[in-house]
């Protein structure tokens, strides 16, 4: 067989497939057209597979039929459906994908956050620059705690639960950009080591950790998440890899933009710690501990439930049918 020739001969056939196989709404005569064309398809396929094997004629055939077999018999799936999917599959396998870089940039958090607190508070000249010593003793012995019950609990625990989500979103949203996760991140660890360099200049460090350890465990952790999931998306425009930029920057959004929706109910629940338990007057161990909890359980969602779902082939990406035939590439 000439393939050339074949494929000079069925080009306008395979086109016009491609197109009915793209139109949302199609006439009943044009259902009948597409059902036509999809077999003679599968003929020439068939083929091109027993004269010559495996072709870049070939191949392009077959996902043509792969997205008029979509549009003939595919359906999309009930949304009552969507949701436990979303839950039990999508949205761990995405976090699981972020599990290591999550770490490095913990890590590298801790590392910044640490440094700028023993740097300022080892040196009084760089304490005296952040306000006067009325002004910091104040904010060690008393601003610094009332901060967590000046409000009352419930519009606390919203306030901080919005804050830090739209500064999550952003991560993940702005990522692209490649700088936007990291100056997030680099600007909240400065705040941080700032407010410890306060509380340890006045011998209060132990005060600073017991108030940041029940809520921050989780809400700082989420917040790492989204850091990654922004500059995945960010190396996904970087280094495509064999597809184009766009196909890869199409799959890396739509798998990570998950993320944003499944931190906003991380973050609400670190937000009801903050706000409901932070400021109690409850032992310190019940607190953390309550704190430590939390994590957990979503360390567990994100590492177990996330792992099994990624062997299950799972990445959070949509299905083939949600975001289409993906085209075939070499190797």
């Amino acid at each position: 067989m000439d393939l050339d020739a074949l494929t000079a001969a069925r080009r306008d056939e395979w086109a016009r497939l491609h197109e009915l196989s793209r139109t949302r709404r199609l006439t009943g005569d044009e259902v009948d057209e597409l059902v036509a064309r999809y077999r003679s398809a599968s003929a020439d396929l068939a083929d091109i597979k027993t004269s010559a094997g495996r072709t870049v004629q070939g191949d392009h055939v077959s996902t043509l039929l792969s997205r008029a077999r979509l549009r003939l018999t595919g359906s999309s799936e009930n949304v009552v459906r969507q949701v436990p999917r979303f839950f039990a599959y999508q949205l761990p396998a995405a976090l699981y994908r972020l599990r290591w870089t999550t770490l490095v940039i913990a890590i590298a958090f801790i590392a910044v956050g640490s440094l700028v607190a023993f740097w300022i508070s080892g040196d009084p000249a760089l304490v005296a620059t952040l306000g006067s010593e009325a002004q910091l003793e104040e904010y060690a012995e008393n601003n610094f705690t009332d901060y967590y019950s000046e409000n009352p609990a419930a519009v606390f625990a919203g306030t901080v639960w919005t804050n830090n989500a739209w500064i999550a979103a952003q991560c993940v949203l702005f990522g692209i950009t490649g700088f936007w996760p990291v100056m997030v991140l680099v600007q909240n660890a400065i705040g941080v080591g700032t407010a410890a360099a306060i509380m340890l200049a006045h011998g209060r460090g132990d005060v600073f950790l017991l108030y940041i350890l029940p809520h921050g465990l989780l809400e700082l952790t989420s917040i790492f998440v989204a850091g990654a999931a922004g500059l995945h998306i960010f190396w996904a425009w970087v280094a495509p890899g064999r597809r184009t930029r766009g196909e890869s920057l199409a799959a890396a959004g739509r798998s990570l933009a998950t993320v944003a929706i499944g931190l906003v109910f991380a973050l609400a629940l670190s937000g009801i710690v903050e706000g409901f338990v932070t400021a109690q007057p409850w032992p310190w161990p019940v607190k953390i501990g309550i704190g430590a909890l939390a994590l957990a359980a979503f360390l567990v969602y994100m590492l177990v439930v996330g792992g099994r779902a990624a062997r299950r082939g799972e990445t959070g990406d949509l299905t083939e049918y949600e975001s289409g035939t993906p085209t075939l590439v070499a190797g």
